[in-house]
């Protein structure tokens, strides 16, 4: 299937990059992140149950991209209505559906409540003009995540340096975003710019978003990447192997403690151990400024037979008790600094969040 996308236009210079979501014939089409790297298969999303379920499955994934899948989500809904519907009440329903599908990431949220405020501004205005406003809305909030990325791409760069081998973790490129990465942004921009970098891509247990999404995009880009087990970043910190450490996140409180795919704490500590810098790469629509701290955060736990099964095999006793906490918090004093679209935020953390949340 031919994709479409970012508005019908600027697609053809992400040509190498596959985008994991575009509004096409009415309908949102996803690139199903569950087959990667194996197939590249698309689902053609009609429902407001269906784009909440997707989001629920991780067929689409990553803070930005959930956010833009729920806001297509909700325009989608108010698209299919028929003439004597009550766009009130279908437009909470929907909003309530999609809000509950997966409870950590911001962006989701954001996107939604976003929504929300063009919903109230149209809803008198006639059914066409609401439809209408709110697909306009959901193409701005991928078109602006698109040109976000890429700033955040500009700043870190600079923090790159010549030779450097970046460790990551779990996925925040194209296929967490509206198509260029948040983490993976800056390894772009830095490969753009000549500097000689090398990726070394955690795994990510138990989903392997890192071994099926990071190396499959990095492989498309050229830029070299070598695979690690989770359990092999602090050796490998500890022979001089690693320059430096660069994630995304899901959710960022106001003193600066993040959350971010499970592992992510224990990479922290193990970079603040060998004196490596630690960054975070994150849009401000995953900040949330209601959150004092990162002990409000709430923390996904997803189903157990994702620990227990590789894929459909399963790898242990079937009935054995599992922990699967999709995220966890890393402590904003473990962060060298936060790059988003509008700078980097060094420390204090609390500080700098305050100061770049009203420019």
């Amino acid at each position: 299937m031919e994709m479409a996308g970012r508005g019908d236009a600027g697609l053809e210079e992400e040509v190498s990059m596959l985008p994991a979501l575009a509004w096409k014939n009415g309908a949102l089409v996803l690139v199903d992140q569950r087959r990667l790297p194996w197939k590249e298969e698309y689902r053609t999303l009609t429902t407001v149950e269906q784009v909440a379920r997707a989001i629920e499955d991780m067929v689409v994934r990553g803070a930005p991209a959930i956010g833009i899948a729920a806001a297509y989500g909700l325009a989608l809904g108010i698209s299919n209505l028929k003439p004597g519907a009550d766009p009130e009440s279908e437009f909470s329903r929907f909003y309530q559906r999609l809000w509950r599908t997966r409870p950590t990431a911001r962006n989701l949220f954001w996107a939604l409540e976003r929504m929300k405020a063009v919903f109230e501004e149209n809803k008198k205005a006639g059914l066409g003009r609401l439809k209408k406003a709110l697909l306009a809305e959901a193409r701005a909030i991928e078109e602006e995540d698109l040109e976000i990325n890429r700033k955040i791409g500009e700043y870190g760069a600079e923090l790159i340096p010549e030779g450097a081998t970046i460790l990551t973790h779990c996925n925040a490129g194209a296929l967490a975003t509206a198509g260029y990465g948040t983490a993976l942004g800056v390894v772009r921009a830095a490969q753009a710019r000549k500097k000689k970098i090398k990726v070394l891509a955690c795994e990510t247990r138990p989903f392997l978003q890192g071994a099926r999404l990071t190396v499959w995009e990095l492989a498309r880009e050229r830029i070299p990447v070598t695979l690690i087990t989770d359990n092999m970043a602090g050796w490998l910190m500890s022979r001089g192997e690693v320059s430096l450490v660069i994630v995304g996140a899901d959710r960022i409180a106001r003193n600066g403690d993040t959350a971010n795919k499970i592992g992510t704490y224990s990479l922290a500590v193990l970079a603040r151990n060998h004196g490596l810098p630690f960054y975070v790469a994150a849009p401000l629509s995953t900040f949330d400024f209601r959150l004092r701290s990162g002990v409000d955060i709430p923390i996904e736990e997803r189903k157990a037979d994702e620990v227990r099964r590789f894929g459909r095999r399963l790898i242990t006793l079937p009935d054995v008790p599992v922990k699967n906490p999709s995220f966890d918090v890393t402590p904003g004093q473990l962060i060298t600094a936060i790059i988003t679209e509008k700078g980097v935020i060094g420390t204090p953390l609390f500080r700098g969040i305050r100061q770049i949340r009203n420019r």
